[in-house]
């Protein structure tokens, strides 16, 4: 075998093989949240989207906010076997906000990650993608800087169990998250 066709099998089998980094796996998110929004809302392409997104008009913010939450949580769960499910919870605006269309879009995405056992593994898994979209989020729509662009409360069995913290909110009648992900 010539030396050409060694390096490039090794390449292909490196590629193949190597785990997302949190950079390109918030590219992705962002660019599917994109193609989700204009397809729920009929718009023509991604800068119909993103006009919708710098006007912070609702539906659009809330349909780029869900299928990020859906694709950060499909990560979280792919790289973390301690995952068990993850949760989206919106509580920004108050039922009055609502009712009178006072409710201003926030950008923070709140995620509950239910887990087997805490690790700092997760968190630093967590704070890796806070960050890459926060940029990229940024970048796209011609903000300075966004410090975060995700919540992310972590909770286990005894949290849910003894209704401590955000792990109350999971069997809550009034405020209950919506699953996203599930193992």
């Amino acid at each position: 075998m010539t030396q050409q066709v060694k390096a490039k099998r090794t390449e292909h089998e490196t590629r193949q093989w190597s785990l997302p980094d949190a950079a390109s796996t918030a590219a992705a998110a962002i660019n599917g949240a994109m193609q989700f929004c204009a397809q729920k809302m009929r718009l023509e392409d991604v800068q119909a989207v993103l006009e919708h997104l710098r006007q912070r008009n609702a539906a659009a913010c809330n349909y780029c906010q869900y299928s990020i939450a859906k694709q950060v949580g499909d990560s979280l769960g792919a790289l973390d076997k301690n995952v068990k499910a993850v949760y989206i919870l919106d509580y920004d605006a108050t039922p009055e906000d609502i009712c009178f269309a006072d409710a201003k879009q926030g950008i923070l995405i709140h995620l509950i990650v239910l887990v087997e056992r805490k690790t700092s593994a997760l968190n630093s898994l967590v704070e890796a993608l806070n960050h890459a979209l926060a940029q990229n989020y940024a970048r796209l729509l011609g903000m300075e800087k966004l410090e975060h662009l995700l919540d992310v409360q972590v909770v286990d069995a005894a949290d849910v169990e003894k209704r401590i913290g955000y792990g109350a909110m999971l069997s809550s009648l009034h405020q209950r998250p919506i699953q996203i992900w599930k193992r």
